[in-house]
């Protein structure tokens, strides 16, 4: 088991005392008359009385302030000005208490077999070792990353049942759960090879976790890929309550897979394929799915219906005309959450570009017609052609100019469907848009609604990109905008 430390941070509770005042006073006996010492005596009692009703109120008042707690930062100044406190109010008590910090993912690993259970083997390869060695890769680069880990089994003479397995899990209050295992087929010697990984959809989870570990050590090991395919036949992922795959990272039956996953620094390949998958399961990028030139009736319906199955929110920049063509799908992305900016009012590049005030007026139509149809005060925009293009050239400073003065906010892109360049099948436009990524760790990825194809991949791009989560834009989100015809921000 691999643990790590956790530092203490603290808040401070403040807790004002009231103070008690137990001065007394006396006179000079010698030059006070009786009567004027019997008066004193008087006054002191009364004095007595007075003071301890008030010593009364003092402790009552001491409970209850004792009672009312004020948290502050750590960084907060204590301090009382003129006329904050009452007269008197002369300690103040500090003290600290730990605060929570954020969870770190603990993460199962079970390096499947062992003991009497060798696994699958050929020759001298047995699958119980292979399994270890590659577990124990992944528990040290996932240790380093910052992730707490557990093993069900910390040497090859361990035997474990599918049960104690799960269940080592689930004590240790596992996140995540990775089997990892060897496969064969029947014939001793096989051209079968490749990578499979399982899942168990009963998991929310299990499925993305399975998508990431799979295409991490695909890319690492740069091993063939075979199925990522779903299975309620398979124990321990069918059982674990935390999300889980399970993940065969060769056939033993083949002997060149078998003499490759025998070497230290492919197991090292594999186990930083996973563990990369793994880290992007909790620490996703950032992806912004924007579609252009609509709404569409149907080809925006059915974007609204995939979005809406997958839980993603996204961003339309709509036309204006296509606005009052079709309001109430216009008025559908903002009930359903989406954000909705400006494109242009007509898709008319040569009338646009033509000044800066053919620009602002046209944009003032759509901008009027979203706001008539859905209510909504636009803020966000994007120039048909990106703000840098053959057409804008001599006037997009200008319109830059006056946009951001009016207090409008524009986005570029840097990925795309390419979907409005040609006619394209589905699979190439998913093909272009994981190209265009380039790794990048945020990615605003440029789309059209209005184009029959692209809503035929939608899910298959969703699917692309376990390693992102996708969100709308927002004010708040810095831009992507190009540079010279060049993409920033990358």
């Amino acid at each position: 088991m691999y643990g790590q430390a956790r530092r203490k941070n603290y808040e401070v509770r403040l807790v004002r005392v009231s103070p008690w005042n137990n001065r007394t006073y006396c006179g000079d006996r010698s030059r006070t008359s009786r009567k004027a010492a019997k008066r004193m005596l008087a006054f002191i009692l009364s004095i007595l009385i007075v003071s301890s009703a008030g010593f009364g109120v003092a402790c009552f008042c001491f409970q209850s302030r004792k009672e009312e707690t004020r948290v502050v930062a750590e960084n907060e100044i204590l301090s009382s000005g003129p006329g904050e406190e009452p007269a008197g109010v002369s300690e103040q008590e500090i003290v600290v208490l730990e605060e929570s910090e954020p969870k770190i993912p603990v993460i199962a690993i079970d390096p499947g077999h062992g003991g009497d259970d060798e696994g699958c083997s050929r020759g001298d390869v047995y699958e119980k070792e292979m399994n270890l060695a590659i577990a124990y890769r992944l528990a040290t680069k996932l240790q380093e990353m910052g992730f707490d880990v557990v093993m069900t089994r910390e040497d090859d003479e361990t035997s474990l049942s599918l049960e104690e397995r799960v269940q080592i899990a689930e004590d240790s209050g596992g996140d995540i759960y990775i089997s990892i295992h060897q496969n064969a087929c029947e014939e001793q010697e096989s051209s079968v090879q490749g990578i499979e990984t399982w899942y168990c959809g009963r998991t929310e989870g299990s499925r993305r976790l399975a998508q990431l570990v799979h295409k991490g050590a695909l890319e690492k090991s740069g091993a063939r890929e075979r199925e990522l395919s779903e299975t309620d036949d398979l124990y321990v992922i069918r059982e674990c309550s935390m999300p889980a795959c399970l993940i065969e990272t060769s056939f033993l039956s083949n002997s060149e897979e078998r003499n490759r996953i025998c070497e230290p620094i492919y197991q090292d390949k594999l186990a930083a394929g996973i563990a990369e998958g793994i880290y992007y399961y909790f620490y996703p990028k950032t992806m912004y799915l924007t579609f252009d030139d609509g709404p569409s009736e149907e080809n925006t319906a059915a974007v609204l219906d995939i979005l809406k199955k997958h839980n993603i929110k996204a961003t339309f920049f709509v036309v204006g005309e296509n606005v009052r063509s079709h309001p109430e799908v216009a008025r559908r992305i903002v009930e359903e959450g989406h954000t909705i900016g400006i494109h242009c009012n007509r898709h008319e590049y040569d009338e646009l570009y033509e000044s800066v005030d053919s620009y602002l007026t046209d944009f003032q139509e759509a901008y009027n017609a979203v706001y008539e149809v859905t209510g909504v005060e636009a803020k966000l925009f994007r120039f048909p052609g990106g703000s840098i293009n053959s057409y804008n050239k001599d006037v997009y400073e200008d319109i830059i100019a006056e946009m951001t003065e009016r207090g409008f906010l524009y986005f570029d892109w840097n990925g795309s469907l390419e979907d409005a360049m040609s006619k394209s099948t589905p699979e190439q436009l998913v093909e272009n848009a994981v190209e265009s990524t380039l790794g990048r760790k945020k990615v605003v990825m440029l789309a059209h609604d209005i184009v029959y194809n692209t809503t035929l991949c939608l899910e298959d791009l969703i699917d692309s990109f376990p390693e992102y989560k996708m969100e709308a834009l927002t004010e708040e989100v810095s831009p992507i905008r190009f540079s010279c015809g060049i993409e920033l921000a990358r």
